[in-house]
């Protein structure tokens, strides 16, 4: 199982890349997951113009082909906190370009998936 987090869903508009092959050349076979916050957020997102609007309806039309966590296994606060809390309890790598959640989740010693020159993607581990 792997967790993806918005603006991972968004990479592939952005960044013209394969997420679901890129991913997979690195784990081999996987299990997308998404947060139904996330799903909200994009959502929300998809309102916009130009290319961020773009981006959030290519990663929700993404978002369709994963599986979305039970809400009751995703505890409240932000999406962010979501992310953080869902990846520690379930101890699931997570696909992400943003800092504040990459660096809490390899302080919980869980490895992250992310961009690397903006062509291709890694796993950072702690």
């Amino acid at each position: 199982m792997i967790l993806l987090d918005a603006n991972a869903l968004m990479m592939p508009a952005q960044f013209r890349l394969d997420l679901f092959d890129e991913i997979r050349a690195l784990v081999g076979g996987f299990e997308p997951v998404v947060l139904p916050g996330i799903v909200q957020e994009l959502a929300g997102l998809c309102r916009a113009n130009g290319k961020d609007g773009a981006a959030a309806r290519f990663g929700l039309s993404l978002a369709e082909q994963c599986t979305v966590a039970d809400a009751g296994d995703v505890l409240p606060g932000t999406v962010d906190e979501q992310v953080i809390d869902y990846a520690v309890r379930h101890k699931c790598l997570v696909v992400t370009n943003d800092r504040g959640v990459r660096d809490a989740l390899l302080g919980h010693g869980i490895g992250v998936i992310s961009m690397r020159n903006q062509k291709k993607l890694e796993i950072l581990r702690r």
